[in-house]
């Protein structure tokens, strides 16, 4: 029992051992522990960086809200990225791994970003990288070369590329009128 837990009380299965993965890092939880809790049950409490000075981050909420805690779901070849720690239930042989970092979470070079937050002002990427109409910056071509390092900075998680072989279920539904909003066309139409 880890003593960051309480030893009854919750929701989860204390008697249900579970093993996951985290940044490589094997880690256990119980039967209806979520991915957050497991982690920060075991320890961790950084989960992920923030977006332009790539600060820690841990868990701040406990729904779907969680604005920090994103990680990206690894299910064979398939990669679900974005998805908030809250909710992601644990199950044997889970992989997750953190995102928005480089090499590693505790060890984040882009982290140096800090050193230089003045020059980066909020929107800083708006107009700064855009060109003259002439010369050899010539327009928009140093904007294209920079967008590609500025949204790879973006600190979103990247999505796979095999394709997913999960069934989702669907409902299509249909109506004879559909009144959106209350004038007087709207009106007619609901009457009719």
């Amino acid at each position: 029992m880890s003593p960051r837990r309480t030893d009854s009380g919750g929701l989860i299965d204390r008697l249900r051992t579970i093993r996951f993965t985290f940044d490589g890092a094997p880690y256990t939880g119980h039967a209806g522990d979520t991915l957050a809790s497991a982690l920060l049950a075991n320890g961790v409490t950084v989960f992920g960086r923030s977006f332009k000075y790539h600060r820690p981050r841990g868990v701040l909420t406990s729904g779907v809200e969680e604005p920090n805690a994103l990680v990206t779901v690894l299910r064979d070849e398939v990669r679900e990225p974005n998805i908030a720690a809250t909710m992601v239930e644990i199950y044997d042989g889970l992989t997750a791994v953190s995102q928005n970092r480089f090499p590693s979470l505790a060890w984040d070079l882009s982290a140096a970003n800090q050193l230089g937050g003045r020059l980066l002002s909020a929107g800083f990427y708006y107009k700064t990288f855009m060109g003259p109409a002439i010369g050899p910056l010539k327009s928009t071509r140093f904007w294209m070369f920079c967008e590609h390092f500025i949204r790879r900075a973006a600190g979103l998680g990247r999505a796979g590329t095999a394709a997913d072989t999960a069934r989702y279920e669907r409902m299509n539904a249909f109506c004879d009128v559909l009144v959106v909003g209350s004038g007087p066309a709207g009106l007619m139409a609901a009457r009719a």
